[in-house]
Order: structure tokens, then sequence, then C-alpha cells
């Protein structure tokens, strides 16, 4: 006999429909959404139809060659969104463990040369929650994957995230000592194009030519290697096989060991910078909050 006295829920929707209503607001691609969910693009237009009839709204403006939330979409989209990351983390709770597991994944640089060198603090702030990390540059899709935080470069705008600036992604070339020697020293930015230059494809190095008035270079005519990742080009400049562009910021050590030499004042920044970032639906998780606190307040230390 039902409880009289209790509320009465407003029904649902068809949850299939909201699944891909949640996917093509994601994307905004009704063939991303498709793909993402393993459908046709005409099963998730349907699905969409059939969400659309039942709110007695278009949820979607359909342009040539995109398509754009509706006022009503826009309403629903967040709540969305934020359900189906609630829906998550209590699956991962149910699962076991997940409350005292963080998943944090990170580009190499960032992993090896500033968080690994402090997350021992971290730790020992919160033995309870055991630290896993994975390094990877791929973006990270928070509603597939097992992921709890990333920490990512770029311009700090992406839709549904909350972005915390953690240091700026700035450059500028970096030699070991005994590289500088082998021509007398490095005294001037055009003494660079006389060694070796590790990544010569990387923009950051016009970049920062241009900005030391160092025209002509011939760095399009060099070999086209790639590393892939600032630590593996730092090992290579503390080699002596060439001289790196390279973040400031994580190479403190380098530097102030001797290993690596900063021969030139002028830093280049493109607007750049290494963010921690999750879904804003996931902000008080408390994990992830202490997660967050703790490593504002690190990087904020001298």
């Amino acid at each position: 006999m039902p409880d009289l006295n209790s509320p009465q829920l407003a029904p649902l929707p068809p949850l299939p429909a909201i699944r891909v209503f949640e996917a093509v607001a994601r994307h905004l691609s009704f063939t991303k959404a498709a793909q993402e969910l393993g459908m046709t693009q005409a099963a998730a237009s349907y699905q969409i139809k059939l969400l659309e009839e039942r709110i007695g709204a278009p949820l979607f403006l359909r342009r040539p060659k995109q398509i754009e939330l509706t006022e009503p979409g826009q309403r629903l989209a967040p709540a969305v969104s934020e359900a189906f990351a609630i829906l998550g983390q209590a699956y991962a709770a149910a699962r076991g463990g997940a409350d005292g597991l963080l998943c944090v994944t990170t580009v190499l640089t960032f992993a090896s040369n500033w968080l690994a060198q402090h997350l021992g603090a971290f730790q020992i702030a919160h033995p309870a929650l055991a630290v896993r990390l994975d390094t990877s540059s791929r973006l990270t899709d928070f509603a597939r994957e097992d992921v709890d935080l990333a920490i990512r470069s770029g311009g700090g705008k992406w839709p549904g995230l909350e972005a915390h600036k953690l240091l700026d992604a700035d450059f500028t070339p970096m030699l070991s000592p005994k590289l500088a020697a082998s021509i007398g020293g490095v005294k001037e930015p055009a003494d660079l194009l006389r060694l070796p230059i590790l990544d010569p494809g990387d923009i950051w190095w016009s970049q920062w030519f241009e900005a030391a008035g160092v025209t002509g270079h011939d760095l399009a005519k060099r070999p086209g290697s790639s590393m892939g990742a600032q630590a593996y080009e730092a090992n290579a400049a503390m080699a002596g096989h060439g001289v790196a562009i390279l973040t400031r910021a994580l190479f403190k050590n380098e530097i102030a060991d001797g290993r690596l030499v900063q021969p030139f004042d002028l830093v280049g920044d493109d607007g750049h910078a290494y963010w921690l970032v999750y879904p804003t639906a996931r902000r008080n998780v408390p994990k992830i909050r202490a997660f967050r606190d703790w490593i504002l307040a690190e990087i904020a230390c001298p």
C-alpha cells in the first residue's frame, strides 16, 4: 500500500534519452555523441526527439554543420551533467574503496618535476587517501574515465570544469654549463644557433627568438626531432646534447644545482599555464576538496 504522506516524485523522462542528451550537449555533436555511446547517429537523434516530445520544446537548434542548445536545453544540461556526476560518484563508492583512492592524471613533466617532489606532504596530511598518478597529455573525459582531478596546460577555460591556476607555463632556453663553455660561453641570443637545438619545431623557439630580436634563424632546416616532454628534453640538455626550451618553475632544482643554466633573463609567455581541473559538479567531494586546498596552498609557498 503506498504511503499517502510521502511526496510525489515528478515523472522521470526516459533514461536512455537523458544519457544521449548529456552526451550531445557535452559534444554539441550528434555524431560524436553517437560514437561515444556506441549507437548510430539516427538512433541518437531519435532519443533526442523522444525527449523533446516529452518536454514539449526543442532542446537543440540544428544549424548547418553545427548545433547549439536552446534555452530549455541550457536549463536542462547543467542539471543532467551534475546528476550523472553524482550517480558516477555513488557507483564508484558502491564498488568499494572509492573514498580512499584519489586518481590524479597529469602531464609527465609536472608529475616528475613538481608533483612527485611535493606529494609526500599530502600523503602525510591525508594518510587515509591513496593517490594514484596517471601521466598523460591527452584530454580527460571525466564522464567516462575513473579520474578525480587532472593537471593540464592550456588557457584555463574548459566548459563544465573548475580550473585553478597552478604555474605559468613560460619558457626560456636552458643548457648545460659544459655545452655553453664549448663555444666560449653564450653571451647573446644568437649564440644559441651555434649549438644543437632540441625540438627546433617547437613554436616556443620561434616566439622566443622573435622576442629576442633574432631573425634569419635556421630552425626550419634543422632535424625535426621531438622528445614529447620537457622532462626528456631537460635530461638531454643536462647531458650536453643540446639547448632545450623549458618552463622555469619546473626546473628550479636543476638550475640551483648548476646542472642547467638559464643564459638570458628573457622569458616567453604565450598565456598558457598549468591548471588543476575537475568537474564543477564534483567540487564539494571531500577528497577532491582536500587535494585542491593542499596543492593551492603548496604552490603558494615560496
